[in-house]
């Protein structure tokens, strides 16, 4: 167990914490070069490097009163990770740029350091460099990249009439989990826990990939919106059949506690990142993956559906919306 750092970020400095986040960093095989040069050295045998990046706002996408450090940092990486797999690809470095300020405890960005290595170490991942500076309230800008490894992308745009939709992971247990802790309690647990960590079933984007998947996303503004994101770019409608989606006892226990039909947690919950993706209707999936709906033709209808007909109630994570994590 390592010595949690004392005092406050603006008492070791920047080159203090700088020292303080890189000690606590491990490697892989595909880091050439890491933290404490100019800039990392990654491998890139595929000869293309996947990459994005997402920026969390503390107040906006988590709060430190309901999450550690070590949470922020899992649900940081997480989220990356999971875009580099939703496109058939395996994560192999982060990048970090953090704002903080002078008067955050020391050992809030080392242990949201530790969560992040954590969280990579999951992928087969490494975190190879960033940037910090001062500021008013604590941001992480993290970027991800990842290998394709010498197959083709998963891209939005590939879903075809005929094909089914199937799902693998979690749907509506962040949302639920966040109902939860805005009033004002910490249980059911695993709810509160996939809020604050959520666990991206990384190994399914390469896997969707390998089994012929025609377009792919991760869950991460809500199954609706980003199925809305798929048949958009393929010019297609999607219907959801409700009928198959997953909805646990105690999401549903939850639900009436709180006065919330489930279903709507499910179809528009963000922040789970399971996988979803289209498949030919021949192909046969493993039992990990769930056929939730089918691929349609374009209609007058709206691009997603649910049971046929458009889905009337709000929802979706929007990052413009007035809907905040505090």
């Amino acid at each position: 167990m390592r010595e949690r750092a004392k005092g406050t970020v603006g008492e070791l400095g920047e080159f203090g914490l700088i020292r303080e986040l890189t000690s606590r960093l491990t490697s892989t095989t595909a880091v050439r070069i890491g933290p404490g040069d100019d800039a990392a050295v990654v491998a890139a045998p595929d000869r293309r490097v996947v990459a994005t990046t997402d920026v969390l706002l503390e107040g906006r996408h988590f709060r430190r009163d309901w999450s550690t450090a070590y949470d922020v940092g899992r649900k940081a990486a997480a989220q990356n990770m999971a875009d580099i797999a939703a496109m058939g690809a395996y994560p192999t470095a982060l990048l970090l740029g953090l704002v903080v300020p002078v008067d955050l405890p020391a050992n809030w960005p080392t242990e949201m350091m530790d969560g992040i290595r954590d969280e990579a170490q999951v992928a087969s991942a490494a975190v190879v460099g960033g940037d910090v500076v001062r500021g008013d309230s604590v941001v992480l800008s993290i970027t991800a990249l990842g290998d394709l490894r010498n197959t083709d992308p998963v891209t939005r745009s590939g879903a075809g009439a005929g094909d089914v939709v199937a799902v693998t992971g979690w749907l509506g247990w962040s949302a639920a989990g966040h109902a939860v802790l805005t009033r004002g309690f910490r249980s059911p647990r695993a709810f509160v826990e996939a809020h604050r960590r959520p666990e991206p079933p990384y190994h399914a984007g390469p896997a969707a990939a390998g089994l012929g998947a025609t377009a792919m996303i991760d869950v991460s503004d809500g199954l609706v919106a980003d199925l809305g994101h798929i048949a958009e770019a393929s010019k297609v409608r999607i219907d959801i059949r409700s009928a198959d989606l997953d909805i646990p006892a105690q999401m549903s226990d939850i639900g009436q506690a709180v006065g919330v039909d489930p279903l709507q947690w499910v179809l528009t919950g963000g922040e789970d990142h399971a996988i979803v993706a289209t498949f030919p209707r021949e192909q046969k999936l493993p039992a990990r993956w769930r056929v939730i709906g089918e691929v349609l033709a374009p209609s007058a209808l709206p691009h997603v559906t649910v049971d046929g007909a458009p889905w009337t109630r709000t929802g979706g994570w929007d990052h413009f919306s007035d809907d905040i994590d505090g």
